[in-house]
């Protein structure tokens, strides 16, 4: 047994493997170097698909490539544009999770970041194409320029969304030093 909370990112895909399910749609909003895009191809099976999104080109190539070296590639339609515009790519199709990993590219250019304004757009078109019973998790990072503005208009928009349809729930370290990343959950309540 671990004697240690799960950090953030570990969270986060606890949530997503108690939900998803073999043969699911997902999508991951932020594919970064392509660790959360690798274990969203894993946990929807042969027959599920996840739609991974950057705007940065070395993203959308180091998550190509790791895909193929676990040989899962075809189970992902690699996207490069901004999370904000998933409706536009998805169009009507129903997804059961959007996984978010916020900040800025490990290893890339520290001066990109995810940003406030375009992720509640995404976010909002996340939700409007959830299905009942869905999830949304997002790891907000606040110790970067420009993270704290972002969680804070996050926090803003989860507060708006009404408790009938939605449970909104949060899982952060209270006593770490320089502003824990948070993990945020939005499900849509089934019917």
């Amino acid at each position: 047994m671990k004697d240690d909370l799960m950090q953030a990112v570990e969270f986060s895909h606890f949530v997503f493997h108690q939900h998803i399910a073999e043969g699911a749609t997902v999508v991951d909003a932020t594919a970064g170097n392509g660790h959360d895009t690798l274990f969203l191809a894993g946990l929807v099976g042969e027959e599920g698909i996840v739609y991974a999104f950057d705007r940065q080109e070395q993203a959308i190539a180091n998550t190509h490539a790791l895909l193929c070296a676990h040989h899962l590639e075809r189970r992902v339609k690699l996207i490069k544009d901004g999370h904000e515009y998933l409706g536009k790519y998805l169009g009507m199709t129903a997804v059961d999770g959007v996984l978010f990993n916020l900040g800025y590219l490990p290893g890339g250019d520290k001066s990109v970041v995810t940003k406030g304004e375009t992720t509640v757009a995404a976010l909002q078109a996340g939700l409007n194409l959830l299905r009942p019973g869905g999830i949304i998790v997002l790891v907000a990072y606040t110790g970067h320029p420009g993270g704290r503005e972002e969680t804070a208009a996050i926090f803003r928009f989860l507060r708006t969304l009404a408790a009938k349809e939605y449970n909104v729930a949060r899982y952060s370290f209270l006593n770490q030093p320089k502003g824990p990343p948070q993990v945020l959950m939005v499900k849509k309540r089934p019917g």
